[in-house]
């Protein structure tokens, strides 16, 4: 498997100062906020546009990650293992096993990366040797409402685990004779006491707590009107792609991490607000010549005059 190497880059920026004119400042340039290509903590997850070979945009907005999908273009799920184990990926698209066609689970089965292994998931497991490509398409085409299961289509879900390693044996610890009521200490007493009164808190403000949840909105965004129709994933044509079965043992049975990443079209994600878009100029063009004149924004220009 490939391994991809990050460098930092510092831009140094140099400061000019002494001289002062009286002129009118520049509009600044618009700088829209900075997306990553890559989030997860266990694993670097990131969604690759298989045309370009390029990582996708992922947009932070509201809490949720997005990226913006273009109809009718494969796409793979990269996964990059950050630890020195093995991790085991159930990964979903809409809702849906990408294994074994389930509707999704957290308990059923996934692929096992071995420690530092990068992979890219293509598609929808077919048999150990073929794969039917991820493609974006309209939700009502996707693979999940196809198949009786539109309600999640357009995100993509990786439950990581870790895997089980047998300790090895080592002699128990002594154990210590247990203290009758009678011998607690004072200091004792007084902790137990501390501990109680914080239990029966804790128990009386467990209703006042469910009830504010329960009257709490859904975290999902609200959409607005969607100027072009929302996308799914496609079952695709088949592909070649082998795998092997292994044997994994998960170190407990919830996710030790969780990755979700929602996906549409970019015409729905700007109307979201979720891609920003540049603002418009603030100043107006200045009239007479132009010392740039190859640099001006495009206006719409006037009608010939009439003869």
């Amino acid at each position: 498997m490939k391994r991809r190497l990050f460098s930092t880059v510092l831009a140094l920026t140099a400061l000019t100062t002494g001289l002062s004119a009286c002129a009118e400042s520049p509009a600044r340039p618009f700088a829209p906020p900075s997306s990553s290509s890559r989030i997860g903590s266990l694993m670097q997850i990131a969604i690759v546009d298989r045309t370009s070979g390029a990582e996708l945009p992922i947009y932070r907005h509201r809490g949720e990650y997005w990226v913006a999908g273009r109809p009718g273009a494969r796409y793979a799920i990269r996964a990059r293992n950050a630890m020195g184990e093995r991790i085991m990926a159930v990964m979903s698209v809409d809702g849906v096993n990408v294994v074994t066609g389930e509707t999704a689970g957290i308990g059923q089965t996934g692929y096992v990366f071995g420690a530092r292994e990068n992979s890219d998931i293509t598609g929808w497991r077919k048999s150990d040797s073929q794969i039917a490509a991820f493609e974006f398409a309209s939700a009502g085409n996707s693979y999940a409402s196809r198949t009786g299961r539109p309600d999640d289509v357009g995100v993509i879900g990786v439950a990581l685990f870790r895997e089980n390693v047998p300790m090895p044996s080592s002699p128990p610890p002594p154990i210590a004779p247990y203290q009758s009521r009678d011998e607690y200490s004072p200091r004792d007493r007084e902790l137990r006491s501390e501990s109680s009164a914080m239990g029966d808190a804790r128990a009386k403000s467990a209703p006042a707590e469910a009830e504010a949840s329960a009257q709490a909105p859904a975290g999902s965004m609200a959409r607005r009107q969607a100027p072009a129709p929302s996308l799914g994933t496609a079952h695709g044509r088949r592909e070649t792609s082998y795998v092997g079965k292994t044997n994994f043992e998960r170190a407990q049975s919830t996710p030790d991490e969780v990755v979700r990443i929602r996906y549409d079209s970019r015409e729905n994600l700007v109307a979201a607000g979720v891609i920003p878009v540049p603002p418009t100029p603030r100043w107006p063009r200045p009239a007479g010549p132009s010392p740039f004149p190859g640099s001006d924004p495009g206006y719409v220009p006037d009608p010939p005059a009439r003869y």
